[in-house]
């Protein structure tokens, strides 16, 4: 146990597969352990790097972890999996997360924090209420088309839509009809979640100084800045706002050889909440500018002159994506610059 420096643990519900190793990476023991026997083992060793890939329940190990003194390492699964070998077990695993970790160049994910996954945990079941809502209001659309009652597939028109249905209750089936008052309760009790989770959120936005400074941002609601909070990590984590951007995935992918740079789409390989929040808040700026007859930003107005409207909202949410880095680390209030 002297020379132990490095422990990888292969997460699972209830066994853990844990491999230690010294600075140099030769194994010093493997260990199968339960949730119980885990937690006591991290409290019997000597303070060292704990490593495990960064899942759901990797985060509070990791906080347990760090309460306890050891230095807690969570890499994303996408680089451990180049380390593992021939077979796949959980010793594998275990032993592919202590050499991913040992690299000097690994990149590694913040433990977030309990207040942070609450955040997470509020937006993502709001993420989940939005779809069940957009599945039975595409579903009740459906069942009426086939019967004749065709209507607008949106939740303006779900009102209308169960007016139709009562208006046409006699030539309608019975099941179907029952069927459409069904999911117009469903749909209703789902507004209604949605609507009571939109107001945490609006109270989270408001109360935190970071989130009202992103909120001075167009296009950045208390959704959006709420989300930054709980997905991303410390700004001061990043050298400068493009490996923000990177992390996001609104960096154009590269490939690149002899000296020619070819850079394609976007990369799509960062946190998607937050990415999807930045292209749709992007749209909406196009959108209010369009309305407005005229552009306050003269670089996103010299950008939908070149390109196409989607491809200029894409670069737009990188750019607020590197602007957004800068007012966290520098702690200042939106500013619009104006055109050289």
């Amino acid at each position: 146990m002297e020379e132990l420096h490095i422990i990888g643990v292969d997460l699972a519900k209830r066994v853990f597969q844990v491999h230690g190793a010294d600075i140099r990476g030769r194994v010093q023991f493997r260990k199968k352990l339960s949730r119980p026997q885990f937690m006591k083992f991290l409290s019997e060793i000597p303070r060292c790097t704990i490593a495990m890939e960064a899942c759901s329940t990797a985060h509070h190990w990791g906080r347990e972890a760090g309460e306890l003194g050891h230095t807690v390492r969570l890499i994303p699964p996408v680089y451990v999996k180049p380390f593992v070998k021939r077979h796949k077990n959980d010793a594998v695993d275990a032993e592919a997360i202590v050499e991913a970790a040992l690299r000097p160049y690994m990149s590694f994910v913040a433990v977030k924090t309990k207040e942070q996954q609450a955040q997470a945990a509020l937006f993502r079941s709001r993420d989940l209420y939005l779809r069940q809502r957009t599945q039975l209001i595409n579903a009740m659309h459906g069942h009426l088309a086939e019967y004749g009652v065709l209507l607008p597939s949106s939740r303006a028109s779900v009102a209308r839509m169960v007016a139709a249905s009562r208006e046409h209750s006699e030539s309608l089936p019975a099941p179907v009809f029952e069927m459409a008052m069904l999911m117009a309760e469903n749909i209703e009790e789902l507004t209604s979640k949605i609507s009571t989770i939109d107001r945490a959120l609006k109270k989270m936005a408001q109360a935190s100084p970071e989130a009202r400074r992103l909120r001075t941002m167009p296009g950045v609601g208390p959704i959006t800045a709420v989300a930054i909070q709980a997905f991303c990590p410390a700004a001061k984590d990043f050298d400068r706002g493009r490996g923000f951007a990177a992390w996001l995935g609104l960096v154009p992918r590269q490939n690149s050889t002899g000296g020619k740079d070819r850079f394609g789409r976007i990369t799509k390989m960062g946190q998607r909440d937050v990415r999807r929040l930045l292209v749709t808040g992007a749209m909406s700026v196009i959108s209010a500018s369009e309305r407005k007859g005229r552009c306050d930003d003269p670089w996103l107005e010299n950008m939908l002159r070149k390109k196409p409207r989607l491809v200029a909202a894409v670069a737009l949410a990188n750019r607020m994506a590197r602007q957004l880095w800068a007012m966290m680390v520098t702690e200042k209030n939106y500013e619009i610059r104006a055109a050289a």
